[in-house]
């Protein structure tokens, strides 16, 4: 490779976006579009949202995805390994540490108030999403009703998220050929009618590296590398743990979950909060919104929550086979740290194969622009499914007693509504920090359970 990248200075910057990545997928693409195209100028504007678009399209985190392609497309497979793994390494390790402060110190009454405010403050991000995606795609009837009618068939018939998309990109592919127009203000069109900077060290102008051009052999070691990972990891957890554990149960589940969830963390959040809680009752749903709140609170993917999920389930498990051992004893931290390291190979294994075999299939496109309408119509769905987030959050914070049988009862949560209302405010009008915004809402909940 001959673009003049050096790969230390690029790995000097994953290592760097995978402590300051704050803000869930918007700010963390934000990031990496500020250092990389405005000031560092290695990949150039229109390079950087085709690989976005592509990344949009795939299940699973789109940051990390977006990591990975620039790093494979600067530095080839070890480039997108090291930058896809470097974003996300410390937020696994800042929320294991988490996870084991909350499994024995949540009780505390001061912990219990602050993530008390700090859950008012996820609900706060939540909406504040889809106000943010929402303003930006939502600039035609059309695109409102696709938001309104992906929120309607998830709230009211439970649709599965992949038919919804994939319904949003047919009505976006018809009408970019019908009506163009209705897609002229939107970000994706604008980023392919843009021109692009010939100043940046990879734009469209640039000869394409051998490691970006499609190779059948390439293709098949990808694969049979991927396979012999995802199942010889499997095998291992089976040969240790047992084929009915706890640990192999994770496995599988979140490799579904990294292959059927389309949409970006906040799509895939009801499907994992549903069959953790749920389905395999790996956690309650007081402990899964604990969980949302501290993966908010740290950098990096927002999905990195299935950190906590294992973390815990593990905890869970190993606690229940205890028959009355220490929680804080080592049989139950190791199996708790195997379902956590489990859950979250799993879940990023699949986003790895998506890029290193997609990435030259989509490259040989990037001068091609065929994707606006399908794309912006599924952000628009996207919206609708972030607001069907929100409702679903809302109601674990602010009727924190409501079942499914007596789902308003217990009362509504004055206080968690005023923080959440709070927070929203100082988010989407202030343009406050998502950080100072969770600790000033921690701080909130904290003074609320002392003083009333």
């Amino acid at each position: 490779m001959n673009h003049g990248i050096p790969f230390s200075e690029a790995l000097r910057f994953w290592w760097k976006l995978g402590w300051i990545s704050f803000g869930g997928p918007a700010g963390q693409i934000a990031i990496m579009h500020r250092e990389l195209v405005e000031a560092k100028r290695w990949i150039s504007e229109r390079r950087f949202l085709h690989a976005l678009n592509y990344c949009m399209v795939l299940p699973g985190p789109e940051a990390q995805q977006l990591a990975t392609y620039l790093g494979w497309l600067m530095h080839g497979t070890w480039g997108g390994i090291a930058a896809g793994a470097l974003f996300v390494l410390p937020s696994f390790f800042i929320l294991i540490a988490l996870s084991w402060l909350y499994m024995v110190y949540a009780a505390l009454p001061v912990v219990a108030a602050v993530l008390y405010g700090v859950k008012a403050a996820v609900l706060a991000l939540v909406l504040a999403a889809a106000w943010r995606i929402g303003t930006r795609t939502l600039k035609h009837p059309l695109l409102w009703g696709v938001a309104v009618a992906a929120f309607v068939a998830l709230f009211a018939f439970s649709a599965p998220f992949p038919l919804i998309l994939a319904v949003a990109a047919a009505i976006g592919w018809l009408a970019v050929r019908v009506r163009p127009d209705i897609f002229a203000d939107s970000a994706h069109g604008k980023s392919a009618a843009s021109a692009d900077a010939d100043d940046a060290v990879i734009n469209s102008k640039s000869t394409t590296p051998e490691h970006c051009e499609y190779s059948h052999r390439r293709l098949a070691v990808i694969v049979v590398v991927t396979l012999l990972l995802g199942l010889g990891g499997a095998g291992l957890i089976a040969a240790l743990f047992g084929t009915g554990s706890t640990p192999l149960a994770m496995a599988w589940f979140f490799t579904k979950a990294a292959f059927l969830t389309f949409g970006g963390a906040y799509a895939v959040l009801p499907y994992v909060f549903d069959a953790a809680v749920q389905d395999y009752q790996w956690l309650t749903a007081a402990q899964m919104m604990d969980g949302l709140a501290l993966g908010e609170s740290t950098p990096g993917p927002l999905i990195m929550v299935v950190t906590f999920v294992g973390f815990v389930g593990g905890w869970t498990d190993a606690a229940r086979a205890a028959s009355g051992a220490l929680l804080s004893g080592p049989a139950i931290v190791s199996l708790a740290l195997v379902c956590a390291l489990a859950a979250t190979f799993f879940t990023f294994l699949p986003s790895f194969f998506f890029i290193l075999a997609g990435g030259p299939l989509v490259e040989a496109t990037h001068n091609e622009v065929r994707l606006t309408g399908p794309l912006t119509c599924i952000t628009a769905a996207v919206v609708g499914v972030i607001v069907n987030l929100a409702v679903f959050f809302g109601w674990h914070v602010l009727w924190p007693s409501g079942t499914a049988a007596a789902p308003l009862a217990g009362g509504f949560d004055v206080s968690a509504a005023l923080m959440a209302a709070a927070a929203f405010a100082a988010l989407v009008r202030g343009q406050a920090n998502v950080v100072t915004v969770i600790a000033a809402s921690g701080l909130a909940g904290w003074v609320m359970k002392t003083l009333f």
